[in-house]
């Protein structure tokens, strides 16, 4: 019977920690395209007719700013990925929030490089 207890005092400690994480309510930045310049194709890239998505990561702070950038996974293309995380880091985003409070978060873009 003792063995019993604990895995119900286990589960229940589970359950308790799922429904914690599930209760704060958290939202992720959202960039605002208005305050952003699109990248400047690199003229070597554009010159290779180099093309490609760029993933990054952006840690934004509660004003909105982004105060660290890094690029999760490259295009293929080192210039591009520098062009495309060098412009996008000036973006302003709307803070994320942690239960209902603006709270330093990290937010997810990916950029889409193509000739036309």
């Amino acid at each position: 019977m003792l063995k019993n207890s604990r895995v119900s005092a286990s589960l229940a400690a589970l359950l308790l920690t799922a429904t914690a994480s599930v209760l704060a309510a958290e939202t992720a930045p959202v960039m605002d395209s208005k305050s952003c310049e699109s990248p400047k194709y690199p003229k070597a890239a554009l010159m290779n007719e180099e093309t490609g998505t760029v993933t990054m990561g952006f840690l934004v702070a509660t004003d909105g700013k982004v105060v660290e950038s890094k690029v999760e996974k490259s295009s293929g293309s080192k210039s591009l990925d520098k062009a495309a995380l060098s412009a996008l880091s000036q973006c302003k985003f709307k803070a994320g929030t942690k239960d209902g409070k603006p709270e330093q978060t990290w937010a997810k873009v990916d950029f889409v490089w193509k000739l036309e």
